[in-house]
């Protein structure tokens, strides 16, 4: 079963029939282990990863990573907050973090002012927020495993004299 988890992984277009010949198992138990994964939330989504730097609409998205601080509820910890957190459009991740914070968030909006203002309006006020620090994503190179730059190093062999 792992096998197959994996090969969905590296390529969750790959077809029944190329997996099952790939894990010598028959189209049918592929598709009965798939069905087991999804079921049972192992498998949660399919998409497509696309390079920000290539799709114009994604290119003039800014993203921001923000470290918050909070007060876990009494009886909730931290779920409560982060079930409002999550809720908001722009949260595009959230994370309970340990060391000198207790929640990452990744979000994205249309303008740096966005950004801002959802930090400022929406986050910083919910109870239980202590303090927020907000970083720029500038560039990504790889996340998820997935290189975004192409490699544009010249290979040809130098010349010599």
């Amino acid at each position: 079963m792992e096998e197959i988890l994996n090969l969905l992984k590296e390529n969750a277009r790959l077809t029944v029939e190329d997996m099952a010949a790939m894990t010598k198992k028959t189209p049918e138990e592929v598709t009965s282990i798939i069905k087991k994964f999804e079921d049972s939330g192992v498998i949660l989504k399919y998409s497509a990863i696309v390079n920000p730097e290539k799709d114009f609409e994604a290119k003039e998205k800014v993203r921001a990573e923000i470290q918050i601080q909070v007060q876990p509820q009494r009886e909730h910890g931290f779920d409560a907050l982060a079930d409002r957190i999550y809720r908001f459009p722009q949260v595009k991740s959230l994370y309970l973090m340990s060391g000198g914070y207790d929640f990452k968030i990744i979000i994205e909006g249309d303008s740096l002012k966005e950004v801002a203002l959802f930090v400022s309006e929406k986050l910083s006020t919910l109870e239980g927020v202590r303090s927020t620090k907000t970083n720029f994503v500038l560039k990504t190179y790889k996340e998820n495993d997935i290189l975004y730059i192409e490699d544009e190093r010249d290979i040809r062999e130098g010349v010599q004299p």
